[in-house]
């Protein structure tokens, strides 16, 4: 019973426990329901309170938007209503110039009708004028019109003719009398001789005994001589000579010694031929060393390449019309270098030209092509500078001239090889050349009478002064300056001059 009890006791303190609990966690979710539900509330207050401030803003932003849209249409509206106006008042000036200028096209019609009436007067006039002219005048209005063309030709030409006269008297005075003064002050100080050594190809014998033995029997060591040479060995009627011939002036010279050795000797055969010849050539080619040396050391040309040093040396053996290539390289030298000297131009430069401008001739029986153009790829292949290449190349006028001194390069080439005794020619040779002179200047139209003088180097010539006036008598002087220079070769230059003088003769009786 007692347990019974108890455990009744039990239960029911656990069931009042648990009723007690039940009670304690529902006021505990009431309260927190409660709690829930106010922060619902207050969560709920604020998101209104927010929108009410969105709808706030967002109204404000709108009522913002929509007044700065009233303005710039209001703005537009007016720039409309200025556009507007101002394209009336533009519409409004462009009729009234439509206007004026329908005035004035009326105003220009009307004048250009009196205008065209006026003008066709005016040609009828002009045409009854030209007729009761060439009434009076007896000519047609072509004739009248080429005789005025001629008159008007004539005078143009005559005022030509005048102003070159003056022109050529104004440039030449000053420049005839500076040039003549440089030159002759070089001619002075060069003091050179007159040039009389060449290159012969004559070897003089003892007897004419020695001919035979200079042929040989069977004619084996004039052969033997040929062909060690390279030269061609004339065994003539000539009395105590033999003739050396060959086109090469270095051969010719390495023949004649040997051949003049060969004569001293008195031995002749194949052996001894091919020996003096060996000797010969090396001599010949120390010769043209030391003559290479001495002539860039006495013209004032240090540092030349030994290859133009011997070209130099060889135009030793060179001669043109009887002048020596090597003495006439030297003094061109020198009188181009003083002539740079009173110019003020480079005178190192118109030495170096002066002294190489005609080492071509050394080797233009070798190579085609002119002795300038062949000099000047030897200089420029040797490091020579453009202006000393120039003036090789250009000292006759192939090339343009570049510096001042190629033209006094060609001044002095000019003055070493035209004073006198400087060349010598045949007298055949100069009767021709003379003589074709005056031929040349008698083919002109207009040429009455031509005379050659001062040895070839001036010609003057006597024109019909009906035919020819001042104007054509200067373009004939150039016409057979050109003439000349294309169909003659000559040393130097020539001078052409023209003559034409009218004479009134009357007698008193």
């Amino acid at each position: 019973m007692e347990i019974v009890l108890a455990l009744l006791g039990l239960a029911i303190g656990v069931g009042l426990g648990t009723g007690a609990l039940l009670v304690y966690q529902r006021s505990q979710g009431t309260s927190k329901k409660r709690q829930a539900e106010d922060e619902a509330n207050r969560i709920i207050s604020d998101a209104q309170d927010q929108a009410k401030q969105i709808i706030i803003n967002a109204r404000d932003e709108a009522l913002h938007i929509q007044r700065e849209a009233e303005d710039n249409a209001k703005r537009r509206r007016a720039e409309l209503d200025r556009e507007s106006d101002r394209l009336q008042k533009r519409r409004e000036d462009l009729d009234a110039r439509y206007e004026r200028m329908e005035l004035r096209e009326q105003t220009l019609n009307k004048r250009q009708s009196k205008l065209d009436k006026q003008q066709n007067e005016i040609a009828q006039m002009l045409e009854e004028q030209k007729a009761e002219l060439e009434r009076v005048a007896e000519m047609t209005r072509d004739e009248a019109r080429q005789e005025l063309l001629r008159l008007v030709e004539e005078d143009a030409r005559q005022d030509m003719a005048r102003r070159i006269r003056e022109v050529e008297a104004e440039t030449k005075l000053e420049a005839d009398t500076r040039a003549r003064d440089i030159i002759a002050l070089a001619i002075q100080r060069i003091a050179s001789e007159h040039v009389n050594e060449i290159a012969v190809s004559v070897v003089p014998l003892p007897s004419d005994e020695m001919k035979g033995r200079i042929i040989g029997r069977n004619g084996r060591n004039i052969r033997s001589f040929e062909q060690a040479t390279g030269v061609d060995v004339v065994v003539d009627d000539t009395p105590e000579a033999v003739t050396i011939s060959s086109f090469d002036p270095i051969r010719r010279e390495v023949a004649r010694r040997s051949m003049e050795k060969l004569v001293l000797d008195g031995r002749i055969h194949p052996a001894r031929i091919e020996k003096l010849v060996t000797d010969a050539r090396k001599e010949v080619e120390r010769i043209v060393r030391e003559e290479g040396e001495r002539a860039a050391y006495e013209a004032g040309v240090p540092g030349l390449h030994n290859e133009i040093i011997k070209l130099l040396g060889r135009l030793k053996f060179r001669t043109s019309y009887g002048q020596n290539q090597h003495a006439h390289a030297i003094e061109t030298a020198h009188i181009a270098g003083m002539i740079a000297a009173e110019l003020g131009a480079d005178v190192a430069i118109a030495k170096a030209g002066g002294l190489l401008h005609d080492i071509g001739k050394a080797v233009d029986h070798e190579i085609e092509g002119t002795h300038a153009q062949i000099g000047a790829d030897f200089a420029k292949r040797f490091g020579l500078p453009p202006k000393v290449v120039n003036c090789i190349a250009a000292h006759h006028h192939e090339v343009e001239q570049e510096c001042v001194e190629a033209m006094i390069v060609e001044a002095a080439d000019a003055i070493s090889g035209a004073r006198p005794g400087a060349r010598r020619e045949s007298l055949d040779t100069y009767i021709r050349r003379v003589k074709a002179l005056e031929d040349i200047a008698r083919e002109f139209s207009g040429v009455e009478q031509s005379y050659a003088l001062q040895a070839g180097r001036e010609v003057r010539i006597m024109v019909k002064p009906e035919e020819i006036d001042d104007l054509a008598a200067t373009r004939l002087a150039r016409d057979i300056s050109k003439r000349i220079e294309e169909t003659m070769q000559y040393p130097g230059q020539i001078k052409v001059t023209i003559i034409r003088e009218t004479r009134a003769v009357d007698y008193a009786k």
